[in-house]
């Protein structure tokens, strides 16, 4: 490819990506899962969720078709399971209770650090950033050209967009304090809304993709 076939290239493969990622539209999924974590905290789930995104996708756009071969695994079955994974967690968003306000304990600091780092990793490194829609995309992008230039383009493309996300997870603290403890709750469960809607968009692709893939065998 000349220059300006590349530039081309990697202008598509940013747009497929924001798209993809949403890093805007998952900003308020973040402050509605994060709100009752302190800055510390909020910035380690930030980060250790962008680096299990990168790396997934750093992973599936080298090894994607051969992990997807290996294992028999098929996008809608993995579409299927992301579905199921993101409705629970939206589920539970919706009917959250609310949390009484008290000094915690040394082992319950130590258990609600586990759950920042548990829910940095599942829901919002995989499946809310590198989900079913972001893996399949890269490994599009991949497509019949995989060249090592090509590959590390789509890679380095992705680590610029989770420094994107990073950033606005990062600033969420300044929306959340804009918009005020009442109005999070109201947030928090809007977001939980609709990451059922969006579970069960999943779940819809992963039983329309099964059907054609029956068809066609």
């Amino acid at each position: 490819m000349n220059a300006h076939d590349i530039y081309l290239h990697a202008f598509t493969v940013f747009m497929g990506f924001f798209a993809m990622l949403n890093p805007v539209g998952n900003l308020p999924v973040f402050i509605g899962m994060v709100q009752d974590f302190d800055q510390k905290t909020q910035k380690r789930v930030a980060f250790r969720a962008v680096m299990a995104a990168f790396i997934i996708i750093a992973v599936f756009t080298i090894f994607g078709h051969f992990i997807f071969q290996m294992f028999g695994i098929t996008l809608p079955a993995f579409q299927i399971a992301g579905g199921i994974i993101v409705f629970i967690i939206g589920f539970n968003m919706l009917n959250a209770k609310e949390n009484r306000i008290h000094v915690q304990s040394p082992e319950e600091k130590k258990l609600q650090l586990q759950a920042a780092n548990n829910m940095a990793i599942s829901p919002l490194g995989i499946p809310l950033l590198a989900g079913p829609g972001t893996i399949s995309t890269a490994m599009n992008f991949v497509g019949a050209d995989k060249s090592i230039l090509n590959v590390i383009l789509i890679i380095s493309i992705f680590g610029v967009m989770c420094l994107i996300t990073y950033i606005l997870f990062l600033s969420s603290r300044i929306l959340a304090d804009k918009i005020g403890p009442s109005m999070l709750k109201v947030v928090s469960r809007i977001m939980g809304l609709i990451l059922a809607v969006i579970a069960t968009q999943m779940l819809i692709n992963g039983i329309e993709g099964t059907i054609i893939l029956f068809q066609k065998s």
